[in-house]
This record gives structure tokens, C-alpha cells and sequence, in this order.
């Protein structure tokens, strides 16, 4: 946080009871920004208002307002790419405004508030709308330094809390069922050698759980999710297992365990129906599963895009949309599966969630979204064709 409260001026009371009000009671965080000074900005991207802005600097004219507003475009605009946001919503708080500085009320994405007290502050008509409670949440029984105290040890509490929860999350884990994965993969691969004729026979493949459209709607399920466990050649068993291999681990340690199987077997399904409806012969590979890794990996990426941010929009985009524009140039490519696998990863992770982030809400939308997009898939796979 740029502007610690060794920084603050003769505003420090209403700065720390804004600090303790955003940062408590409505989950925002400090964000660094360097060179910046005399203002704290604070993030939260699950709220209206994703960026509070508090600033003590002198605003003595309309052009320092007018470049003040330009920087914070600027901010907003690095924290929107690092962010992967489409729009971000600014709450500008002016504590040090001159008389004769008039704010305005068109701009498109900053909301602009001339206050000298937190009073000031509570009784703004934006703020009442959208942080009704911090009016209440404002008022103390301690004054002074035990305030100023009391308001530190909660700020310095609630963010040591939330470095816990980043630490749980992002904490290197043994990747165990990734492991396992590519251990099974592996072993069917070799299988398929000593008690059949090979990877690329066809009726070897069937025997060992690949997919066939019509084998599947003759009653044979379990190829929905053993034919993500089948490869077709070496290059085939490699490839995958590199890239499970890659993107296993992290999920796994992201997700836990559970989730990230139930991940990986539900992807192996939704790639499997989709590919029923486009692909009339025998299909096999763990790249639907991949795929299914990659949505969930956006999906968790979106709730920690703070962290991840970046990543995904340097690695992880990127890597989907050219193995999709792969799958689309060359034949011998089912790039029905690895669609199915995509979609079905990023809606299994709604319905099952992120740790410290998906609300019952998001998780009760996303499997209504899965049922009904599983549905639609069953329907089309078993009666539409």
C-alpha cells in the first residue's frame, strides 16, 4: 500500500476510519503503486465501486483536478489489463479539495467525493447507496490514540487473515492424483501393447475403453469417461501427459483434491458428449480433460486475477486459443472434445467453486448452468441425432 499510516497527515482519523471500514467490513485490499503519494488506493473487484481511491493531497485548482483525474484514468487502465476487467468503477475520495475546486459529475468511471469527515463521507448520496452501513460501522467508543490503535490492529488482523487464506491457496501441494493420472495413462498406453495389438488398432482401443458414438448410445456409458484415459500412438500419450503434467499440479494445489478430479472426470464427459454430435468413429485422449483444466484454471484465474492476472493473460489464453486454432486447421484433430472439455471445466468449477471466493449463490448458479448444459448435451448425443 502506498501511503502507509506513518505517511498520513493532519487527515489521519478520517483516513484510518476509512482504511478500517473498506478494508474490515468490505473486503478490499491495499493496492502498491509506486511514486504515487498522499493517496491509498484499495481493491476489491466483486464489489460495484472495484477501486476506492482516498487522497490528502492538495487539490488547489482545476487543472491539478484535471491532471489528478487523467493519472487515475491511467491507474485504472494498468489495473483493468492486469486484472483482465472490462470496466473498473473508481470511488475518488478528496480529503484535501480546495474551496474554489468544483468536482464533476459526468465522468464516465470515477465517482468523485469532496469530504473533510468521515461524516462527510457517509453522507454522500453514492456512498449511502452503495455502503450504507458505514455510517454505523463508523461510530466508536475510543477516541484518540486507543482509537487510532484499536483501528490499526483490526486493519493489520484482517490483512495477516487474508495473506493466511493466499498462502493456503497458493502453498505448494504434492500433486498426487495428477500423478496418479498420468501413471494410469501410462500404464493403459502399455496395456494396450502386452495384452492387445497396440495403440493404434482400432479394436484394441475399443476393448480398453475408447469412444464410439454408437457404442456409447448402445448402452456402453463408461466410455464417456474411460476414452480420456486411451492414446492413440506415443506422440499422442506424450503430449498429454506433458501437458497434464504442466497444469495438473497447480490445480490440484488451487482446487484440492476432490475438486480437481471431480474437474477432470466431469471434462472428460462434456468433451466426450460434444464429440458424439460431430465425430462418427472412435475417439480417445485426455486432451478434453486438459481443456477442462485450462477452463478451470480461467475460472480461478478470474477470482484471483489479482494474482494470476497476468498469467492468464499471458499463458493461459494464449496456449487455449492456439490449440484450438490447431485443432481447427489440421484433420485427424477432434476439436469438438476439446470445446466440450473447455466449457464443461469452467462450469464445474462454478458449481463446485473457489476456495475463499465463490459465494452459495455462484455455486448454486453454476450447476444449474452444468445440469442444464449436460442436458442439452445428453439430449442432443442420445435423442437429437
Amino acid at each position: 500500500m502506498n501511503g502507509t499510516i506513518t505517511d498520513l497527515n493532519k487527515f489521519d482519523d478520517v483516513i484510518i476510519k476509512l482504511l478500517h471500514y473498506f478494508i474490515t467490513e468490505q473486503g478490499y485490499n491495499p493496492i502498491v503503486l509506486h511514486g504515487a503519494k498522499e493517496e491509498i488506493w484499495l481493491e476489491n473487484l466483486d464489489n460495484d465501486y472495484q477501486i476506492i481511491r482516498i487522497a490528502s493531497n492538495y487539490i488547489h485548482n482545476k487543472e491539478q483536478l484535471d491532471f489528478d483525474i487523467y493519472k487515475t484514468n491511467r491507474i485504472m487502465e494498468d489495473i483493468k489489463k492486469k486484472t483482465l476487467s472490462l470496466n473498473i468503477h473508481t470511488l475518488s475520495i478528496f480529503l484535501n479539495l480546495g474551496d474554489n475546486v468544483e468536482l464533476s459529475s459526468k465522468l464516465d468511471n470515477i465517482t468523485c467525493i469532496d469530504a473533510k469527515s468521515i461524516n462527510d463521507v457517509a453522507s454522500n448520496e453514492v456512498v449511502k447507496n452503495y455502503f450504507p452501513s458505514i455510517s454505523k460501522k463508523s461510530e466508536y467508543k475510543e477516541k484518540g490514540i486507543e482509537l487510532f490503535m484499536k483501528l490499526t490492529s483490526d486493519i493489520n488482523k484482517k490483512n495477516q487473515e487474508d495473506a493466511i487464506k493466499a498462502d493456503d491457496v497458493f502453498a505448494p501441494k504434492k500433486p498426487v492424483i495428477t500423478m496418479a493420472l498420468i501413471a494410469l495413462n501410462t500404464l493403459i498406453f502399455i496395456a494396450m501393447y502386452v495384452f492387445g495389438n497396440g495403440s493404434n488398432d482400432g479394436l484394441t482401443l475399443l476393448q480398453f475403453g475408447a469412444s464410439h458414438p454408437k457404442l456409447i448410445i448402445g448402452g456402453e456409458y463408461f466410455r464417456l469417461i474411460t476414452s480420456s484415459f486411451v492414446h492413440i500412438g506415443l506422440l499422442h500419450l506424450l503430449f498429454n501427459n506433458y501437458a497434464l503434467y504442466i497444469i495438473g499440479p497447480q490445480l490440484e494445489g488451487f482446487y484440492g483434491k476432490a475438486r480437481y478430479i471431480t474437474i477432470y472426470l466431469f471434462s472428460a464427459i462434456s468433451s466426450t458428449l460434444l464429440s458424439m454430435l460431430f465425430f462418427d468413429g472412435i475417439s480417445a485422449g485426455a486432451s478434453g480433460s486438459i481443456f477442462g483444466l485450462l477452463g478451470a484454471m480461467l475460472y480461478f484465474g478470474y477470482h484471483y486475477r489479482v494474482y494470476l492476472g497476468t498469467v492468464i493473460k499471458s499463458q493461459i489464453i494464449p496456449l487455449i486459443v492456439v490449440n484450438l486454432l490447431i485443432g481447427f486447421s489440421l484433420s485427424g484433430i477432434n476439436n469438438a472434445a476439446h470445446i466440450g472439455g473447455l466449457i464443461g471445466g469452467v462450469l464445474i468449477s462454478m458449481a463446485i467453486g473457489v476456495k475463499y471466493k465463490s459465494t452459495k449463490m455462484d455455486k448454486l448458479n453454476g450447476w444449474i448452468m452444468t445440469t442444464i448444459f449436460t442436458a442439452f448435451l445428453v439430449y442432443l448425443a442420445f435423442i437429437g441425432i
